[in-house]
């Protein structure tokens, strides 16, 4: 029977969670709240870069290594496939596909923080959709403008910032009235894909408002990688059942012997 670790920390992540065995292992990097109804052993931490996740990997003896964190953990996503060759498991990724823009979108892609500050240096009232990343900045914020910071738990902000903590899925209800209440007049966004949070999307084009969106990190390389959970959960299925009939047949023939 193939013993799962699976990285998490998504909501794709956590569905995947409710499927896995007691012996499988769902792990977190601790920054959002820790299920206790799952099925499975929940692990809370980092591992020490891909070295600590290898000897993790061979003394649970893990037979395959799921990496379902966030498209932007571009580092845990490199450790996984490093410890993953070192270690001899086999290592699965899902990667959401990522939003697809629709007539009226304004979208406009940079590389990283301080291309997205030149973007939005025209703008007075963003809401940043961005996770923890913008608190570091709050001392830093052009005398001309009030950020929103919207992120998973709630933090101080300033006189020029308000900090929203919150967890999607987020209605379209709900958005527009954030925006009417704080006047946004520019959405700071991951590519991330995916339908919790795309209602910011929709509140955006309905008021003709541009979305400075964050681009991807390049995608890592697996042995596979899947677009969808219910994909990846049938392969896992899939590949649990060979592995059982291959133990009963392994029995079987020693029996005979």
């Amino acid at each position: 029977m193939k013993r799962v670790l699976l990285l998490g920390g998504t909501g794709d992540a956590l569905k995947i969670a409710r499927h896995l065995g007691r012996n499988d292992v769902y792990s977190l990097a601790g920054l959002g709240r820790v299920p206790d109804d799952l099925p499975c052993r929940v692990r809370v931490g980092g591992f020490g870069g891909p070295e600590g996740l290898a000897r993790y990997l061979e003394g649970e003896g893990i037979d395959l290594l799921i990496d379902a964190t966030h498209p932007y953990a571009a580092r845990m996503s490199a450790n996984a496939v490093v410890a993953g060759r070192q270690a001899g498991v086999t290592v699965w990724s899902l990667r959401r596909e990522p939003w697809q823009a629709r007539a009226g979108d304004d979208w406009r892609f940079v590389p990283d923080w301080p291309a997205m500050c030149e973007a939005l240096a025209a703008f007075s009232r963003p809401l940043f959709t961005l996770g923890r990343a913008p608190l570091s900045h709050l001392d830093a914020i052009p005398a001309h403008q009030r950020w929103v910071v919207r992120c998973l738990d709630e933090h101080p902000g300033n006189a020029q910032a308000t900090v929203i903590g919150a967890r999607g899925p987020f209605t379209l209800e709900s958005e527009r009235a954030l925006f009417t209440r704080h006047d946004i007049d520019v959405v700071v966004s991951k590519h991330s894909g995916g339908a919790a949070t795309e209602a910011k999307l929709d509140v955006a084009r309905e008021r003709g408002l541009p979305v400075v969106m964050l681009a991807r990190p390049a995608a890592i390389e697996t042995d596979r990688t899947f677009g969808c959970g219910a994909t990846l959960l049938a392969a896992l299925d899939t590949l649990r059942d060979t592995a059982s009939a291959h133990h009963i047949q392994t029995a079987s023939r020693r029996n005979e012997a």
